[in-house]
């Protein structure tokens, strides 16, 4: 049987406000209600030689790769294409819903709690939760209210990314830790950097501490796998970090994962979310469809390490990822 467990926590969401960041086009603020999105005349038309769609999601490395490679994908198909990152989900789901964004990359257990909550309410992930450790049944759970929203949900990829929890290497040799269960038995409380909303994370705090009965003196609200979370863990004055399982960085700055043996975390595959008037090109499906089939996790950690450790530029990596996997 299949455990389900609660709600999300962002992945790399942080404070309440938004990063703008346009890439070959015009930069269009989601706050202000203009609108991103093909022209409804032409929706479903091959030819859509001229038109626009803005790629939206979050401000982290991963995230902002995905933009660009599927801003590179679209733009092969005929699209005129602009990027925007926003610092956390509530606000690219929100300008996604209304039109102001056409298509984000998601993450399929933490999308779909989130629209369980934004339809039924905030007790909705603990009394009916949608997500589950398989990425299909996660992605068929969501994808009614998906509709009622006015999205579609495309094919989710094997590429998992999903919170992990890091230590420095040297102090998990010190104890011979090697799970999340093994910290636990230290029995002695933890500083964590990790996200401000960290405490009200079903994923984060509140699942660590329910789940492996970790205790925690403070959280050190640093960031989602930012150089300043890992830097923390780093030079001790965190013990634990929250960064991306796909982080290509952590072994260069002598930080390890704990493997999460209780399967906390859930199906968080990345999988293409978009308006149901973009979805009406069949071009578009196709495209991330077919990357979806070939994206898998090791490339995303390959992908993030281009980015954090070698400094190329996103999106150089998203065309030469497309280009070596012949989608281009």
């Amino acid at each position: 049987m299949t455990r389900r467990r609660s709600s999300s926590i962002l992945a790399g969401g942080a404070a309440f406000m938004l990063l703008l960041a346009a890439c070959g086009g015009d930069e269009t603020d989601v706050t202000t209600g203009t609108d991103n999105g093909a022209d409804e005349g032409d929706e479903g038309d091959s030819d859509v030689s001229g038109e626009s769609l803005t790629v939206g999601g979050a401000s982290f490395t991963e995230m902002v790769i995905m933009q660009e490679v599927y801003k590179a994908l679209l733009e092969d198909v005929g699209y005129d294409v602009t990027t925007q990152e926003a610092d956390n989900r509530e606000i690219y789901a929100e300008a996604l819903m209304s039109g102001e964004i056409d298509i984000v990359p998601e993450y399929a257990a933490t999308f779909a709690e989130y629209l369980n909550v934004e339809a039924n309410g905030p007790d909705a992930p603990e009394d009916s939760p949608l997500a589950t450790t398989d990425k299909d049944e996660t992605v068929a759970a969501m994808r009614p209210l998906a509709e009622d929203a006015g999205l579609t949900v495309l094919e989710p990829a094997e590429a998992s990314s999903q919170n992990g929890f890091a230590v420095s290497q040297d102090f998990a040799e010190e104890h011979g830790l090697e799970t999340l269960s093994d910290l636990a038995e230290l029995g002695e409380p933890l500083v964590f950097a990790a996200v401000e909303e960290c405490p009200d994370r079903p994923f984060c705090k509140p699942g660590l501490e329910s789940e492996y009965g970790l205790e925690f003196s403070e959280i050190l609200p640093l960031g989602f796998g930012s150089p300043q979370t890992k830097e923390a863990v780093a030079d001790g004055t965190a013990d634990l970090g929250l960064v991306g399982t796909t982080d290509g960085t952590l072994e260069g700055l002598g930080l390890v994962l704990l493997e999460d043996d209780q399967e906390l975390q859930l199906a968080d595959n990345l999988v293409p979310v978009m308006r149901d008037e973009v979805a009406e090109d069949q071009q578009v499906v196709d495209a991330l469809n077919e990357l979806s089939g070939v994206l898998t996790t090791e490339d995303l950690a390959v992908l993030n390490a281009r980015v954090d450790a070698e400094r190329q530029l996103p999106e150089d990596v998203a065309r030469s990822y497309l280009e070596e996997e012949g989608l281009l």
